[in-house]
């Protein structure tokens, strides 16, 4: 029963091994100039939302302290 189990184990051993050395590489594309730009944008977007809560919120405190 456990030479069984052992040669069990090789053959799934020996199938993923060859699984893995099938597997194609791809190539990696660089982004593109447009993708690059709404990508800032997106970011910039963010930093003004976050840096516009930030402010209502300590006006809010400020208000709630007067």
């Amino acid at each position: 029963m456990g030479i069984q189990l052992e040669n069990f184990v090789e053959s799934i051993k020996s199938k993923v091994r060859k699984l893995k050395k099938l597997k194609k590489p791809y190539i990696k594309m660089d982004k593109s100039s447009s993708v690059k730009v709404e990508i800032r944008s997106k970011k910039a977007l963010i930093t003004a939302d976050v840096s516009l809560l930030a402010t209502t919120q300590a006006g809010f405190r400020l208000e709630k302290t007067i």
